[in-house]
């Protein structure tokens, strides 16, 4: 029991992680009916930009994160402006080339720059006990930090006047600029927002994690299912989705050898796409 409670609240850590980077992934999905291919490789962006504020210029971590936050909006507007503003009516091959293709430059130029050698974040706080478990000091501050952001912005959605223009948008975007709501302004800035939380936990993940220009393709596809578990256009139920992965990830490696464990998730995956589409919490149509 203690070995399963150990595992369970490791992968649970962890999927609160998951599901930051699959918010960021289903908010873009759920605004403007786009699917971002680059979303892995902007997760990588998000690793190697806190290693740089980190080694490079001797940031905390932690503050790091909220620079590499403001990097990855501002970064997100700039690929929605070259890349996605003039087809986001066109047919989703478009947008799915375009993405994809924003996606190949950023491994293009990374891999010519850093290579695909592992980096790791010389950073450690030791452990804690939680319950019977010890867990490191960094899994659990990222955990937090998660959760601080994905409440931030379930309220910003909800009660600032820009959260309300984007639900709008969501809602129905000729009706938002009949009323006079600036659509390509808030699509531009949702997109940011998207790039931003991959990015945030790009820079959580490589608090305990090494990683490489390529590590991001590998949480893309998380993103995936959580987004499926949770309802792709639920921001919020990306979260619990993202703590189901976690939790399959903590508690698989006891009964089965790991490489079994994406199997089973992809497998998860599958079976909620025949039984029920929209997610287990129902995304929005």
């Amino acid at each position: 029991m203690d070995a399963i409670l150990r595992s369970l609240i490791d992968g649970l850590l962890l999927g609160f992680v998951y599901g930051i980077a699959a918010m960021g992934l289903t908010l873009i999905w759920g605004v403007m009916n786009v699917i971002n291919l680059s979303h892995g490789s902007l997760i990588s962006l998000g690793m190697f930009s806190l290693y740089f504020l980190f080694t490079g210029l001797g940031i905390h971590p932690y503050l790091a994160v909220v620079i590499t936050a403001i990097l990855g909006l501002l970064l997100g507007i700039v690929i929605y402006a070259i890349a996605v503003h003039r087809i986001i009516n066109a047919p989703h091959l478009s947008t799915l080339l375009a993405t994809y293709s924003v996606n190949m430059i950023i491994l293009g130029i990374g891999t010519a720059i850093l290579s695909t050698s592992p980096y790791n974040v010389p950073f450690d706080l030791g452990s804690i006990k939680v319950a019977t478990s010890v867990v490191p000091t960094t899994r659990l501050i990222a955990a937090i930090v998660a959760m601080l952001v994905a409440g931030g912005l379930y309220l910003f959605l909800q009660y600032s006047r820009l959260g309300r223009y984007i639900r709008a948008v969501t809602d129905n975007r000729e009706a938002a600029e009949i009323v006079g709501i600036p659509s390509a302004q808030i699509l531009a800035f949702s997109f940011g927002l998207g790039t931003m939380l991959a990015a945030i936990s790009g820079g959580l993940i490589a608090t305990f994690f090494p990683f490489t220009i390529l590590a991001g393709g590998a949480y893309e596809l998380k993103s995936f299912v959580i987004g499926v578990l949770g309802g792709l256009g639920n921001p919020v139920g990306s979260l619990f989705g993202g703590l189901i992965l976690g939790a399959i990830e903590g508690l698989v490696p006891l009964a089965m050898p790991t490489t079994w464990t994406p199997v089973l998730e992809f497998v998860l995956f599958v079976l909620i796409l025949l039984v029920r589409p929209t997610g287990l919490f129902g995304g929005s149509e």
